[in-house]
């Protein structure tokens, strides 16, 4: 029996389940998003919300601290320079696990998203897809007569021979 002992073990042992939350909240800091299993992303939360709580506050032990623990320079400095100003008039609660219905087809996790409580993935993807479609170059020229593409698919060429 597990008597006081926080946490989940997720089926790994103790440096590779370090490893996991280390890599998971280095890739939740950067994208903001992230489609796991559900008991990973329970037990990667808090986690997460530690970070965020030293991202805060920004001070040169801080910086060390979150370095220590993420191994990625660019993930410490989108926690200071991003998301600490972005939640520090928040007391907590800064990620939300929401359920995906649906199963891995492997071994039949049940799938979920974490991601931060106030960002914008969804609306910067939906700008990005609307803007390339705008730019997109239309099949029809500006005439309105539908272009003659040369295809050699079916025909002979001159050169060929007889």
């Amino acid at each position: 029996m597990m008597h006081n002992i926080a946490g989940k073990r997720l089926g790994r042992n103790t440096a590779h389940r370090r490893a996991l939350r280390m890599n998971f909240t280095v890739s939740l800091i950067q994208h903001e998003r992230v489609v796991t299993t559900l008991p990973k992303a329970k037990a990667l939360r808090s986690h997460v919300e530690k970070m965020i709580t030293i991202g805060k506050t920004r001070t040169l032990a801080n910086i060390r601290r979150a370095a220590g623990l993420l191994q990625d320079k660019d993930a410490v400095k989108k926690l200071f320079d991003v998301l600490g100003p972005r939640y520090s008039n928040r007391a907590g609660g800064y990620t939300r696990i929401m359920r995906l219905g649906d199963f891995r087809i492997g071994d039949g996790g049940s799938k979920a998203i974490i991601e931060f409580v106030d960002n914008n993935v969804l609306e910067r993807k939906l700008s990005a897809s609307a803007e390339a479609a705008v730019d997109a170059p239309t099949e029809k020229p500006a005439d309105g007569k539908p272009s003659k593409a040369k295809s050699s698919k079916g025909k002979k060429s001159a050169s060929a021979g007889n």
